[in-house]
């Protein structure tokens, strides 16, 4: 290897180091920030998108050790091209909807896919009409030209809309609660939504 390719890849090197020794030595924070490099060798996302990709992971594991610390033992984090896929089970609807939230507090989180599944329903009244109201929410946003819809996470728990995600203007903002307002179901909408241009992590 030539001696200007090694100190290319050197602050490379380094970063996913630092990255791994910054995540208060968790464990499984440190698989994944290893498992995003090595992976840059053997897919087609390039090393550039990779290290992006190991930026999230680390930031997103981050913020569930400051948020809520059950979370980084509850909730497996995929980041594939700025794209966030949570899985696992949690107790709570509302571990679930922070989940999505510090997700998208992130920068350069693009999608976030939250398959989580809640342990303890008791509290939901009628998962039927959340269910029924997240989706024809859903396919409101998407049958609106003006809205890029998978910018946007829906949770529906009790009536209650909670809307995360990231918005180019305020007028897709407006657009987005108003739909969610407007849905059959829907008792309250929280409006967690933040702009482009908001300093995000």
């Amino acid at each position: 290897m030539s001696g200007a390719r090694k100190a290319r890849l050197a602050p490379i090197t380094i970063f996913i180091l630092l990255a791994s020794i910054g995540l208060s030595g968790c464990a499984s924070a440190v698989i994944g920030v290893g498992t995003a490099a090595v992976a840059a060798s053997s897919t087609e996302k390039g090393l550039s998108t990779s290290v992006a990709d190991t930026q999230i992971y680390a930031k997103l594991t981050d913020r569930f050790f400051k948020s809520d610390f059950s979370l980084l033992t509850a909730v497996d984090i995929t980041v594939n091209d700025g794209a966030v896929l949570l899985t696992g089970k949690v107790k709570t609807p509302e571990e679930k909807i922070l989940a999505t939230r510090l997700a998208w507090e992130i920068f350069g989180v693009r999608e976030v896919v939250n398959e989580l599944q809640v342990t303890d329903t008791s509290s939901i009244k009628d998962l039927a009409k959340d269910l029924a109201a997240s989706a024809m929410l859903r396919t409101k946003l998407i049958s609106d030209s003006n809205i890029s819809s998978m910018n946007f996470s829906i949770d529906v728990v009790n009536g209650i809309v909670y809307l995360s995600g990231v918005a180019a203007d305020a007028d897709e903002i407006n657009r987005v609660v108003a739909h969610a307002r407007d849905i059959r179901f829907t008792q309250q909408v929280i409006n967690y939504i933040t702009l482009q241009t908001d300093k995000r992590l």
